[in-house]
Parts: C-alpha cells; structure tokens; sequence
C-alpha cells in the first residue's frame, strides 16, 4: 500500500476545524466589482470573531492567509490566490451605538450602511462614507476617504486579530496615518472599529449624503464593473495639488482600451472591465496609463487599487 508523500496533501487537510465555512478552489471574480481573476485555493468564511481567531491560532504558519472585503478596490490576478482568502460575513456586520456620539461597526459593514447608520442615529460627521464604495476593513487599512474627510478622522480605536491568533486593540495613533495608508502590521486582520460623530438633525445630514450621492452619479461610472478610484492623487489631500484624473487627460489616456479593459470616458482615473476583460487586460491597462503619465508629465502614479493574487504565465 502506498503512503501519500506530505506534498500531496490537500491545504484543506492540513486546516483547523472551524464553525464558519471552507470552500476549495473557490471562484472570486464573482466577489470583485471588477467580476475578473482566478480562484482561491481554498476560501474561508469565519462564523465570528472567535472562529476567526481560533483559525489563525490553528492554521500552519507556512499557509499564506489574504483577506478580502467586498472587492470594490480589488484587482484579483487571472492564476488565482495562493493559500486560504478570507472574507468576512454576517458574522462582522452589526452596529451599535456607543454612549452618546459613538458607534462601533463590524469590519464587513459597507461604508454606505455605515454612514445611513450615523444619519438615523442623528450622528453627523460621518456623511462622507456614502460615497466610499467598500467595507470598513479595507478603510481602516487604506485610510479610506472622500469628499474632504477621511478614515483618520473619525476612528477611535479599531480590534483585530493577528496572524497568530492574538487580540489587538489599535488606537488612531497607532494607525500611523497618511494620505490613502496606514503603517499598521499587514497580518492584522480587522474585526470591528468604533467611530466618533457629533450631534445633528437628521434631514441636514440626509440632505449631506443626498449631495455626496448626486456628486458621484454625475461624475463617476459607479453602474460599471469597476474599482473606483485607480491611481492616488499625487498631491494628497491637498485641494490643489495634482489630480490623476487631470494628468491621464493630460497624457491622452481617457479611453484608452486594453483587450476588454477600458479607460472611463466619464472619470478617467476608473479603469472599466467592459465585458470581457482579464485581470491582465487591467492591470496592463494601469501599467499603459502610468508609462504616459510618466512621458508627459514626469509624474509616478501609485495604484490605489490593490492589485494580488498569481499571474498567467503567457
């Protein structure tokens, strides 16, 4: 009788029993806004946070462990991930209120439940996550921000578990913020975060995100299979410093096509998917954009999007 060499193990073998849900060769493309990229080798759904860190503690430290929220700032590679993805689900989605001007979100709330949240708590202060299309993990470790305010600007401390299995609470200090980063350990993985608001009228903060919700209708493709914003402004923050969107134009780029990949006509710091393009077709395209960008202008552009995952050797 032959014995199986450990090489040939199953990854999911080798994987702690857990409460949540495993999933081999899992496709992610459907859990992409991009809908693009191979599968997981295996996916894992932890059933909270207890799973979670019971999994980490168990799983063997060679195994590559990546996290994914909702894919809306993802760009999965067409070879797959290597490893075990995990997602968050219906265990890390609850709000609660937290004395008078506080709340404490799951890291796989979307932003805009987040901020609909805030408005019917009359909490102000959090409007700008309407117009942030993603979930409050990947905000915490981006610094996620839009229409004038950031992430850094509303968290109070953030819980997250290592790679180990360990328990962390982060204060904002301890984030080490910067425009669209944070200098946090990349093994932590984010389970919850508490935010501070102020006091407001409910209608006045409505008729805010009402403002936040036109403003990305007119300006940006967000009915696309898109990522949202592609490049990070080179100026920051900073209101007049330069803009992506302005150099790409600069440098010839709106609507420049790549297989099925496409520069947005309409905002052109979104690359679109425009039916049927590859993770490649994509990630090319950025690459094209940052070569003219770089000719005209001198400028480096720097992906915002997260970009993992395995390449298709050609």
């Amino acid at each position: 009788m032959s014995v199986a060499s450990p090489a040939s193990t199953r990854l999911i073998d080798r994987l702690p029993t857990v409460r949540g849900s495993y999933k081999e060769n899992a496709p992610l493309a459907p859990l992409t806004w991009f809908r693009v990229g191979g599968p997981a080798d295996v996916l894992f759904i932890p059933a909270d946070a207890d799973d979670l860190a019971a999994f980490l503690a168990g799983c063997p430290a060679d195994v590559p462990v990546v996290v994914v929220g909702v894919g809306s700032n993802l760009l999965v590679r067409d070879g797959g991930i290597e490893g075990v993805v995990i997602r968050l689900g219906s265990g890390f989605t609850m709000i609660e209120r937290v004395g008078e001007t506080q709340l404490r979100a799951g890291c796989a709330v979307p932003d805009i439940v987040l901020a609909k949240a805030a408005c019917d708590a009359e909490l102000a202060g959090l409007e700008f996550y309407r117009g942030i299309p993603g979930a409050i993990g990947g905000a915490l470790e981006m610094n996620a921000g839009a229409y004038g305010c950031e992430t850094k600007d509303v968290l109070v401390e953030a819980e997250a578990i290592s790679r180990d299995g360990q328990r962390v609470t982060l204060s904002n200090a301890d984030f080490d913020y910067s425009y669209r980063h944070s200098g946090v350990a990349e093994d932590l993985i984010f389970t919850s975060a508490l935010f501070q608001a102020v006091p407001g009228n409910r209608a006045e903060i409505q008729a805010r995100m009402d403002e936040v919700t036109s403003s990305r209708e007119e300006s940006q493709p967000i009915k696309s299979r898109t990522g949202g914003s592609t490049f990070k402004n080179p100026g920051g923050t900073n209101p007049d410093g330069p803009k992506a969107w302005k150099l790409i134009d600069a440098a010839g780029g709106r609507g420049l096509r790549r297989g099925g990949a496409q520069v947005s006509e309409q905002h052109c710091n979104f690359l679109i998917n425009t039916g049927e393009a590859t993770a490649a077709d994509l990630e090319g395209l950025g690459e094209d954009v940052r070569a003219r960008v770089k000719k005209t202008s001198g400028v480096e552009l720097q992906w915002e999007i997260k970009r993992i995952g395995r390449e298709v050797m050609s």
